[in-house]
């Protein structure tokens, strides 16, 4: 007995492994305290990516993220402002925000027409054709803000909820609440992510343990043709080789484990080797999209060099995402961003993703996978209805527009409202923290209770803010 304590003093010991050597009742009791409902819950699994029970009933199963970064122009899109056709040159007639990106000055009306479509009758503009077909599809939010008006801080509060600190992105809260429906694959994958304005954080899983992050497919400025998962197969040593080497790397790792206790990154490292020594049975087969018809390969636009690119990342989310991935990114990087050159480059970008995205809403309904799958689709902030320049738009936090479509959300409805001009947001104001509380609720997850204990206290995506928007919830 004595030789048993004098060993287990001659180390510290960690306060997991105090708590866990204590009385059986002591230990559940702060141990559940410590951890939180959550955490407790991924305690008792060996496998922190197992499926795991929502707070309620869900109306979605999964996300694809459409990412428009830099910002697409809502008065040029879908939030149609016939005052400023008719005052395009006059001075904005109220005051601007105290804090904005640069100088913009007169206002300017859209160089594009606007039009209704659908037995709703949403209004969209001459740049989404395709999409414009698709709005008894789509729930629009045209009363969107947000906190920053620089794109780093822009881009981190859409995907963390935090402008300011580094934040798990919300695919990790998603993921860390509910698991991944396919345990061969990562529950979070982004597909050419970006490298700027927060880089990796936008996907990482901050303070939530590493199966948690996302699974970056490629990055900006590599073509989605050469967007793959690396070092996915091995052709020179067979599986059961492969098991045994692993098997003796884990089980070394597992006995450091022993002696140091909780070690997030050594912990990320064992889950790590399982993960993708599993993904080598299902990742080659999804990255091959050889398979698919011609018809299914041209209704995402792979048969247009405009269009190709994007249009193959939109394929991929759909076969993530019929495969059991969680949460799907595909961004769309970074082109938004027109200070200068709207009618050029936003005509540009538009092109590169109408056939995509309208392919992917078609696809998605025509399989039986939009009602239980939340499309969002949108940028980090919108722009000024004032002009930079002769032919561009400055920042715009205030207000823009996102759409989502599917996933328990209601179809052919528009909510929330701008001013007459499109600069603020006046009616139904949805911040991020909203969108996202919203997004979780549809996944069956309570904001408030999905939690993280770190640092001392319980973290969530929304932190101490983020209000549901039931009025969007069909």
């Amino acid at each position: 007995m004595n030789r048993h304590w004098n060993a287990h003093l001659n180390r510290t010991l960690s306060r997991r492994e105090l708590l866990r050597t204590a009385s059986a009742g002591f230990g559940s009791v702060a141990l559940a305290g410590l951890l939180g409902e959550q955490q407790m819950r991924a305690a008792q699994s060996a496998n922190p990516l197992a499926i795991k029970e929502p707070h309620f009933a869900p109306k979605a199963k999964r996300v694809i993220f459409l990412f428009m970064h830099g910002g697409p122009s809502q008065v040029d899109t879908f939030d149609y402002k016939p005052l400023l056709k008719r005052d395009h040159g006059k001075p904005l007639p109220f005051q601007r925000p105290k804090v904005v990106s640069g100088q913009t000055f007169n206002l300017l009306k859209s160089p594009w027409d606007f039009k209704q479509y659908g037995q709703s009758g949403m209004w969209v503009s001459d740049l989404f054709p395709q999409l414009a077909k698709k709005v008894d599809d789509l729930c629009f939010i045209k009363s969107m803000w947000g906190s920053n008006s620089r794109h780093g801080g822009a881009l981190l509060e859409i995907h963390t909820g935090s402008d300011t600190f580094v934040r798990p992105s919300m695919g990790s809260w998603v993921t860390y609440g509910l698991g991944s429906e396919n345990q061969n694959m990562p529950g979070y994958v982004t597909i050419c992510p970006t490298q700027s304005h927060g880089g990796a954080n936008n996907f990482a899983s901050g303070f939530l343990p590493a199966p948690y992050a996302g699974t970056p497919i490629g990055s900006v400025g590599i073509k989605a043709r050469d967007a793959k998962l690396p070092y996915i197969t091995n052709s020179e040593t067979p599986k059961d080789i492969q098991r045994m080497e692993i098997d003796f790397s884990q089980e070394l790792n597992r006995s450091q484990l022993a002696q140091t206790g909780h070690d997030a990154a050594l912990e990320g490292r064992i889950e790590s080797f399982e993960l993708a020594f599993r993904m080598q049975a299902e990742a080659p087969g999804l990255q091959d999209i050889s398979g698919e018809s011609e018809a299914t390969q041209k209704l995402y636009g792979l048969d247009n060099r405009i269009t190709e690119d994007f249009g193959r990342q939109c394929l991929m989310a759909r076969r993530l995402s019929e495969k059991g991935v969680r949460f799907v990114q595909v961004s769309h990087t970074y082109k938004w961003d027109q200070h200068s050159d709207l009618v050029r480059d936003h005509s540009q970008n538009a092109k590169e993703v109408d056939q995509p995205i309208a392919g992917l809403l078609a696809d998605l309904k025509a399989r039986g996978l939009l009602k239980d799958t939340l499309v969002v689709w949108g940028g980090e902030f919108g722009r000024t209805p004032t002009a930079e320049g002769s032919d561009g738009r400055d920042h715009n936090p205030e207000a823009f527009t996102y759409f989502l479509a599917g996933g328990g959300v209601k179809p052919g409805f528009s909510y929330g409202a701008t001013d007459d001009y499109g600069y603020y947001s006046m009616e139904n104001k949805v911040h991020f923290h909203d969108l996202h509380a919203t997004m979780l609720h549809l996944l069956g997850l309570d904001h408030k209770r999905l939690t993280y204990r770190y640092a001392g206290r319980d973290f969530r995506l929304t932190d101490t803010k983020g209000e549901l928007v039931p009025g969007i919830i069909a």
